[in-house]
């Protein structure tokens, strides 16, 4: 698929899409771990549920994602409920996170390895990275269908070694019951001062 016809896909599906969708359920269980203050990233945002949290937590948020149609719902929504976020519409691909600037970087369902290094550099030391997404042991009908767009077993162990990680959940085929979080790999980490 182009990057047009992708682009169309998700401005399709952001549109069709009623509510703001739901919070990243790595940063739901890892809360605890914010800082009180910082500058955070919602990279590849969607509709923005993960970003208006972590406003709400009194975080100066920048949401991007590539879809205008996404972006414009994020607006609604935190105009709705008189929330400030640094929303753009931008491909991160192209124009990943600049070096030092985020003290919490979080990606939820979104998987480009081209950019983990570049997560890495976009951290400030001591700046966390959430990140979830699928994983190649598929139990629920759900995500992507090409295992290109899923996470090899351990990978993001792999992948964030030199960062240290404070939380990390892969179940994979050690699952007895399929659950929200069966197809998931889930971390968080943060860079070393």
């Amino acid at each position: 698929m182009t990057q047009d016809g992708y682009l169309e896909k998700w401005n399709q599906r952001h549109h069709q899409a009623e509510s703001e969708g739901k919070v990243a359920q790595v940063l739901l269980r890892n809360m605890h771990l914010l800082p009180v203050t910082g500058v955070a990233l919602d990279l590849a945002c969607g509709r923005g549920a993960s970003a208006l949290l972590l406003v709400e937590k009194g975080l100066e948020t920048h949401a991007w994602d590539f879809s205008p149609v996404a972006i414009e719902k994020l607006q609604t929504r935190a105009e709705e409920r008189d929330l400030s976020v640094h929303y753009q519409v931008r491909d991160v691909v192209k124009h990943p996170p600049e070096r030092a600037s985020f003290d919490v970087i979080l990606v939820s369902f979104f998987l480009d390895r081209s950019l983990f290094s570049r997560l890495i550099e976009a951290l400030k030391p001591g700046g966390k990275l959430y990140y979830q997404t699928f994983v190649q042991e598929v139990y629920l009908d759900r995500g992507p269908t090409s295992a290109d767009w899923r996470l090899r077993k351990n990978e993001l162990l792999q992948v964030f070694k030199e960062l240290d990680i404070h939380y990390y959940r892969e179940d994979g085929s050690a699952s007895s019951a399929q659950t929200e979080l069966s197809d998931l790999a889930m971390l968080v980490a943060s860079k070393r001062s």
